[in-house]
């Protein structure tokens, strides 16, 4: 029986971790589901925003499934010393788990257009895979240092760390339309130059059936938004690709219709690339979607069952045309649209 690893963590985490879990319940009866504390709940408890007991937790995992990390801006959690800040366990988690490769679809589903704030035209079949590299840049590198007024962060990649997240992305195009778009500032940074040319060398060695091209961040940041149907896959490093996803979140409506799988050398990651959302945690509100999403992503990438991933995605959509949770003009609550995407898949509600 594949095993699950649950990470509520903050805010928002629990509810909709829960919602996912009940999801995967009803279409997945014999996975089983082992709950550990992970970020700022996981400090309070144990004194570590990453204990040992998750870590050991991980070794037999067949996938784990994330909720959310982190407080507000003001939470005392900011104050602490970093190593013991929620977000240091989010990155200690990624780093145990050899997850480099984060994947975070962009699609606009259907007869959903109207939820974009984009025109109807600019929205209608967007179809966007975001492949960023999630164990290197600078949120990784050692060399940094904040002394008194000045500080510095360095972005370092290895032709080896550039290698293997472009395998992942040449490998997913050539399940889509086969375009890969590499996004660098190569123009003005070394490492980027590096990045561009490993990127081509590997396409040219052994991909030679991807469309490639490269273009610089900044012009990527202006023409996703206003062009989004040019891209099929981006692959990208760790800081450009967190910022560049978040925008991207705008297309299909909300950040709360973000899912996202790292994969790498052991079991995946799954989670909703939105916060913990502090302001409305405990209320019941919170939109589920993504981290249900986030939890058909697992059944696809880390079970290898693409039918029942299938299920959910059509069910999820579904109930978004019918029962929209409040942060895109609807008014479901929490349960209520986990409710809606249940009675899609065919299960009766109690």
């Amino acid at each position: 029986m594949p095993k699950i690893v649950t990470l509520p963590g903050d805010g928002i985490g629990p509810e909709v971790t829960a919602a996912a879990v009940e999801v995967l319940r009803e279409v997945a009866p014999d996975l089983t589901f082992e709950e550990h504390a992970i970020g700022g709940m996981a400090y309070e408890a144990h004194g570590d925003p990453f204990p040992q007991r998750t870590r050991d937790a991980l070794a037999d995992a067949d996938a784990v499934l994330l909720g959310t990390v982190g407080g507000a801006q003001n939470s005392p959690w900011n104050s602490l010393p970093r190593p013991m800040r929620p977000e240091s366990g989010l990155l200690a988690l990624r780093k145990a788990l050899g997850c480099y490769a984060n994947m975070r679809p962009v699609r606009v589903q259907p007869g959903l257009e109207h939820l974009s704030p984009l025109k109807p035209e600019l929205a209608r079949g967007v179809d966007i895979l975001i492949v960023r590299e999630l164990l290197g840049g600078v949120y990784f590198d050692q060399d940094r240092s904040l002394d008194g007024g000045t500080a510095y962060n360095t972005m370092r990649y290895t032709t080896l760390e550039v290698e293997r997240v472009a395998r992942m992305a040449f490998w997913a195009a050539e399940q889509r339309k086969g375009r890969v778009t590499s996004v660098d500032k190569a123009n003005v940074l070394e490492v980027s130059e590096l990045w561009r040319r490993d990127v081509q060398a590997l396409r040219d060695r052994s991909y030679r059936s991807i469309h490639l091209n490269h273009e610089y961040v900044d012009s990527v940041a202006m023409l996703i938004v206003s062009d989004p149907s040019r891209y099929d896959v981006i692959v990208t490093e760790n800081l450009f690709g967190d910022i560049l996803s978040d925008l991207a979140a705008v297309i299909p409506g909300s950040l709360g219709l973000m899912p996202s799988a790292s994969l790498g050398d052991g079991a995946g990651l799954f989670e909703p690339i939105h916060g913990s959302a502090p302001d409305i945690a405990g209320k019941g509100i919170a939109n589920p979607a993504a981290a249900i999403m986030s939890a058909a992503m697992l059944l696809r990438h880390g079970l290898k069952r693409s039918d029942a991933a299938n299920q959910i995605e059509r069910a999820v959509a579904l109930a978004l045309r019918e029962e929209p949770t409040r942060d895109l003009g609807g008014r479901a609550d929490t349960k209520s649209f986990t409710n809606a995407v249940l009675e899609a898949m065919g299960t009766p509600v109690g």
